[in-house]
């Protein structure tokens, strides 16, 4: 065993002493673009599994995951189990929800993946039925910094600056580009006007594991006041999976019944918060795969491209931002 893990041994056994002298292996989980890191512990003679994460203090919200998962057990959703948390040593030991995640599953049938999507949309509609005046000041001190416009505008900005003028190499300031800033712009203030109710911030499916029939959330440290619609744009826009349109069409039905919404102008809103998260998207995988060395993104960003030009074609005026990125991934 190597030492790194040893040691994760020792500390794990400080906490559950009922554990010493029980054989473990250790397993690392390769997740995503996260600075955490995530290990399962798989104790032999019976014991449960567990995953340890360790995380650092270099993103805010790395220390708000343990506090969101006791607020979103609080609501009922599925969520892990917290063994253990060791704030000191930025540790945290939860519950092992298993290894089937919504995008493991891309090549299976719709018939099989329709309900687990459905079964995950109801998750979301647990914590999207908290409403910003139903929380108080000391709730809100505990989330992270709420959607506002500039928030909305930071986002904008990630997408121009990292695929734009960095991916794509186009001088986004030019005048030829004027109306699609005045699209940024009408944009980020519209959402910014709307009502707010618990967001997820990253409802992707490498975030939602599956167990049996039920959907289990995970990476939900940046829950946080925003648009329902953003959360649905995440999942049914998911440039790392396979949806058509008629699936998106069908699942964003099934979300407006479960939650007794009008169609029509659920419709409206979450076009345009599509429109918003996949620049955010688009923005990382040009970030992370030309400055922070891991070139893998770049494979998410023809998927991503499409998703937004479906998106600028489908939603009330936003066909002007389509001068940003087309012609060119």
């Amino acid at each position: 065993m190597l030492p790194e893990h040893e040691a994760l041994l020792i500390l794990t056994r400080e906490q559950f002493p009922e554990l010493n002298g029980t054989p473990c292996e250790v397993e690392v989980i390769l997740k995503g673009a996260s600075d955490r890191h995530f290990y399962r512990l798989k104790w032999e003679n019976g014991c449960q599994p567990m995953v340890l994460m360790i995380y650092t203090l270099a993103r805010r919200d790395n220390p708000k995951f343990v506090p969101a998962t006791y607020r979103l057990k609080k609501i009922g959703a599925h969520v892990p189990q917290v063994f253990a948390f060791d704030a000191q040593r930025l540790c945290v030991w939860l519950e092992d929800l298993g290894r089937v995640d919504l995008q493991s599953l891309n090549d299976e049938s719709w018939s099989q993946r329709c309900p687990l999507y459905e079964a995950t949309l109801r998750e979301a509609a647990k914590f999207h039925g908290v409403d910003e005046k139903s929380l108080s000041q000391a709730d809100l001190d505990e989330l992270e910094p709420a959607f506002d416009e500039a928030l909305y505008e930071w986002e904008q900005n990630y997408f121009l600056d990292h695929f734009v003028g960095g991916h794509l190499g186009r001088e986004f300031s030019h005048a030829e580009y004027s109306a699609a800033h005045e699209t940024l712009k009408q944009l980020r203030r519209r959402l910014a006007k709307l009502p707010r109710c618990l967001v997820h911030r990253d409802f992707q499916s490498q975030n939602v594991l599956i167990r049996g029939e039920d959907a289990w959330l995970v990476d939900y440290q940046g829950l946080r006041l925003g648009r329902a619609e953003y959360d649905l744009a995440s999942l049914l826009y998911d440039p790392y999976v396979n949806l058509s349109r008629t699936e998106r069409s069908e699942l964003l039905r099934y979300y407006a019944q479960h939650r007794r919404l009008d169609l029509n102008e659920l419709r409206e809103v979450f076009y345009l918060c599509a429109a918003q998260r996949l620049m955010q998207a688009l923005g990382a995988y040009a970030n992370l795969s030309r400055n922070l060395g891991k070139p893998h993104y770049l494979q998410h960003i023809p998927a991503a491209v499409a998703n937004l030009n479906e998106v600028c074609q489908e939603g009330r005026n936003l066909s002007e931002l389509r001068a940003f990125f087309e012609g060119g991934f």
